[in-house]
């Protein structure tokens, strides 16, 4: 071992627990994490146990259990996503990757295994059925990070379909597989494809120096942004359904304000040009989904009324 990696283990032993604390939630993700819990409650609130008490929903110890495995299941994806992106991350996010090296990778790995454990743990009292569906999301994660990367277009697809996936523990609990849920889900799908793109072109320095085979780097910047129209275009059909076909309540406005987000992002993707504007980009679609994941609770009126009326 050198004076330098020397050096670099005696800094993560000094920093304090706190900032170790910190560390992990950055590596995790919290902020998503965060927004995925959320979504699974007010999922439950508002679309799929209308007729029930908030009091019922909230203390529901199978639907809890699965927020609990949804939660250990992400965190343990990102950490295993963190330690295979290591060296991109220090030349694409220096100031992220200084945060997350305080936590040195064996503890990395000791809290991923154990973070699985759990998952898998927390869905068996659920159901072999959930536990089933969390084990194979477990090895999905494994296998994207390891080696689906590495493949553009398979990797870009998983990617979306990995995120879109913990949203679906949810509708395998309530067995609810109507033709709108699928029409909300494709929608969600598409601003998550447009995200990866945009992430890619946002990491393009690091991933060149690490030769990974993006599509950026592979077909370059100009096809890249012409993927994204093309996609951008295609998230309209889903928004044109749920605005036309079914009955969104008040999320209406949610749809609405989507189009013209999305119209002025593809507008603005096409005058940008460094990591900053695709930085500018990438959180215009963060703020898109947070406002979607608030805005189930507009789906019925009714419902939100009862639910602020009632506990």
């Amino acid at each position: 071992m050198d004076l330098l990696e020397m050096t670099k283990n005696n800094n993560r032993n000094k920093a304090p627990f706190l900032y170790k604390m910190l560390s992990m939630l950055s590596v995790v993700r919290g902020y998503n994490i965060f927004l995925i819990v959320v979504a699974q409650y007010l999922a439950a609130i508002f679309i799929f146990s209308r007729e029930r008490s908030l009091r019922f929903v909230l203390l529901d110890l199978q639907l809890y259990l699965i927020v609990l495995a949804t939660i250990c299941v992400v965190a343990a994806g990102y950490i295993i996503n963190n330690f295979y992106d290591t060296e991109t991350d220090r030349i694409n996010r220096p100031e992220k990757s200084k945060l997350d090296a305080l936590v040195n990778q064996k503890t990395k790995l000791k809290i991923y295994f154990l973070f699985n454990f759990l998952g898998a743990f927390f869905a068996v009292f659920v159901s072999l059925r959930a536990a089933l569906f969390y084990s194979v999301y477990i090895f999905l994660i494994w296998f994207y990070s390891h080696k689906l990367k590495r493949y553009p277009l398979v990797s870009m697809f998983a990617a979306a379909i990995l995120a879109l996936l913990p949203f679906f523990a949810v509708f395998v609990y309530y067995k609810n597989f109507s033709e709108v849920i699928f029409v909300h889900a494709s929608f969600l799908f598409f601003i998550l494809l447009i995200r990866e793109l945009v992430k890619d072109l946002e990491k393009i320095k690091g991933d060149v120096l690490q030769n990974y085979q993006t599509i950026p780097i592979k077909y370059g910047e100009y096809f890249t942004k012409m993927l994204i129209s093309l996609i951008v275009f295609l998230t309209l059909n889903p928004v044109y359904f749920l605005l036309r076909v079914y009955d969104v309540g008040g999320m209406k406005y949610y749809f609405y304000l989507s189009i013209i987000a999305l119209i002025g992002f593809t507008i603005a993707l096409w005058f940008s040009s460094s990591k900053q504007h695709y930085l500018r980009l990438h959180v215009l679609l963060k703020l898109l989904l947070l406002i979607g994941v608030f805005s189930l609770c507009l789906i019925d009126y009714s419902v939100l009324i009862n639910r602020i009326l009632t506990f």
